[in-house]
């Protein structure tokens, strides 16, 4: 789609903050209005339609994805939604660790341990750890648990934690990021090790580099939409 407009504004309404683009309110992919919940988030979103170019590129608008999402997909049935993210509860990526070699096992450790520490003190949880894929069944009060701090979310931050947790693998550093406990590179740290750790084993490969930074993109855009929901 090419650029139609020339001037966008933040227009403050009964029901949020509004996105005008020569003065008609911008809309969602399912045609609603595109409302957000405060000026700082819908400012940040209006900033991406002022730099569009010639022609609308997506995937330079993240914030704006979001709030799409949060709007045609999530607010509809949330409930359903959440549960969805929570399930992620039963497999979290800070449970699996390699078997070796020595150098991704201690770089694991250092990036997990402390994550899954933050969460048994903030969620008064446990969590079972193994080595290998083979699945390993969570407490059920662990997952239960999880699963209510998921439900309690909105449609926007719901719509922001669903990256954060596809891309990372870890609902314990998503949580980690809506609790502002972790900012958005510190988990990217952490849900990146085995990544990183492949690539300077291995060297540079062009294709991985490139799906690592455009996973990184959509994780660290997914962080700052919750933290802007938060400013």
């Amino acid at each position: 789609m090419k650029r139609f407009w020339t001037a966008v504004a933040v227009v403050a309404e009964a029901g949020g903050w509004a996105i005008a683009l020569d003065g008609k309110p911008l809309k969602t992919p399912a045609r609603a209005p595109l409302m957000l919940p405060n000026a700082q988030l819908a400012e940040a979103v209006a900033a991406e339609w002022a730099a569009a170019g010639a022609e609308i590129n997506p995937t330079a608008m993240p914030l704006t994805g979001l709030a799409n999402a949060a709007i045609d997909h999530v607010a509809p049935d949330p409930r359903a939604f959440a549960a969805g993210i929570a399930g992620y509860a039963e497999a979290d990526l800070a449970c699996y660790r390699a078997e070796g070699p020595s150098a991704l096992v201690a770089l694991q450790s250092a990036a997990w341990d402390a994550l899954l520490a933050w969460a048994r003190r903030r969620f008064d949880v446990d969590f079972n750890v193994t080595t290998g894929l083979t699945h390993i069944a969570q407490p059920p009060a662990t997952v239960d648990r999880l699963a209510h701090e998921v439900r309690q979310l909105g449609a926007f931050e719901l719509a922001a934690l669903s990256p954060l947790v596809t891309i990372g693998g870890s609902l314990v550093a998503a949580l980690g990021v809506v609790d502002e406990a972790l900012t958005g590179d510190e988990a990217w740290a952490a849900v990146s090790v085995d990544e990183r750790w492949q690539i300077d084993r291995w060297g540079t490969d062009e294709e991985a580099v490139e799906a690592l930074a455009n996973r990184r993109h959509d994780f660290l855009a997914a962080a700052r939409f919750l933290k802007l929901l938060r400013d």
